[in-house]
């Protein structure tokens, strides 16, 4: 991939704080280079102002760059071959519906030697209550271990608790961890786990949307949640209170329509209560063993699949094929999206009467 754009990505992601929508639109009506000479020039409308304004004079991006290769990371991009794309079209498509708070991330900071998209797969989030309780560590941990044993990759958050369960019990299955984390991909957060950090950037992923030496907010944890729900094709809630983050990522999940799962406990166990919150009022399904989270991550389709079943099949397919800024022939579109051309035609038929695409002399783009 060119070097400007990675630079301008850089740029761009440490100008606005995320998640940013209007900043996110801009670079998909005008692309990554542009957009980052717009912002810098103060050449944009209200809405990206308000997202890019504070710190568009923030020329860190080599420096950002050249720092995050000294620690082992780098930046990955949506040009990048290793972009999960099929992952955040669900952040994509929730955007279009409205809801600003899902825009996709601008590009992210990965720590560890393996391919981002590849490395997710069909990934299983295991989030839960930082003051866990002995059975709730256990639980996490003998499930992550056993669908790590699978060949599945389990998502977590890095934190105290739940989410350093998960992720030993990975570690210990000798499988794949991605933490997702809610700071810089040089800082170290919790700093009582660097050597729990350390051990999964060896083995596994760390992956961030913010700069090197963004430091945690509370804030960012929620933001952070959608990441994670979007990387993982079922979400299990092993313990929750009747507040907190791993509640925010299972609501989130079902926005992006990813299966919930939630592990029952003891009706007298506090942590325990979001667990019988979310069964009690049919937000999520029940699960015991490793074997059926499994079962319910077969019975999933692949995360673009997902999104087109729930939204017009072909025609989502199709549409989120497209860029504003980039025309593609429907032969492109076909390979893209694994369609006859036949069926692409028939769908951007759809789309155009909906106006959610405009022909132009080389092919089709999105309005």
């Amino acid at each position: 991939m060119d070097d400007t754009i990675r630079l301008a990505r850089a740029y761009l992601s440490r100008v606005a704080e995320p998640p940013a929508p209007a900043l996110t639109t801009l670079i998909e009506l005008v692309g990554p280079i542009r957009a980052a000479a717009m912002v810098r020039h103060g050449d944009v409308n209200t809405a990206v102002a308000a997202e890019t304004d504070a710190r568009r004079d923030h020329h860190h991006a080599a420096t950002d760059l050249s720092y995050a290769s000294k620690v082992g990371a780098r930046l990955v991009c949506p040009e990048d071959a290793e972009w999960p794309a099929d992952h955040l079209a669900a952040l994509t498509l929730a955007q279009a519906e409205g809801l600003a708070w899902a825009a996709p991330p601008i590009a992210l900071w990965v720590r560890g030697d393996r391919p981002l998209a590849e490395s997710l797969g069909a990934a299983a989030g295991i989030v839960g209550a930082r003051a866990a309780t002995a059975y709730g560590d256990h639980v996490a941990s003998d499930f992550a271990y056993s669908l790590a044993k699978a060949g599945t990759t389990v998502v977590s958050g890095a934190a105290f608790g739940i989410d350093a369960a998960a992720h030993r019990g990975a570690l210990a299955g000798e499988g794949l961890t991605v933490a997702v984390l809610p700071c810089g991909i040089d800082v170290t957060y919790p700093a009582a786990h660097d050597s729990l950090l350390r051990h999964i950037a060896a083995k596994g992923l760390l992956v961030t949307e913010y700069p090197p030496g963004t430091h945690p907010a509370k804030f960012r944890f929620l933001v952070r949640n959608r990441l994670a729900a979007a990387f993982s094709a079922a979400t299990v809630v092993v313990e929750a209170g009747v507040r907190g983050g791993s509640r925010h990522t299972a609501a989130v999940a079902r926005v992006l329509d990813r299966p919930v799962l939630a592990v029952p406990g003891p009706v007298t166990s506090a942590t325990s209560r979001g667990c019988h919150d979310l069964l009690r009022e049919h937000r999520a399904d029940l699960v015991t063993s490793a074997d059926e989270i499994l079962q319910v991550l077969k019975d999933q389709p692949r995360p673009a699949g997902q999104i087109a079943g729930r939204a017009g099949g072909d025609a989502v397919c199709v549409f989120l094929a497209l860029t504003p800024h980039r025309e593609m022939s429907a032969a492109e579109l076909a390979t893209a999206c694994d369609l006859p051309q036949p069926r692409v035609r028939a769908a951007l038929a759809d789309l155009e009467l909906t106006r959610s695409v405009t022909r132009g002399d080389t092919g089709w783009r999105r309005v």
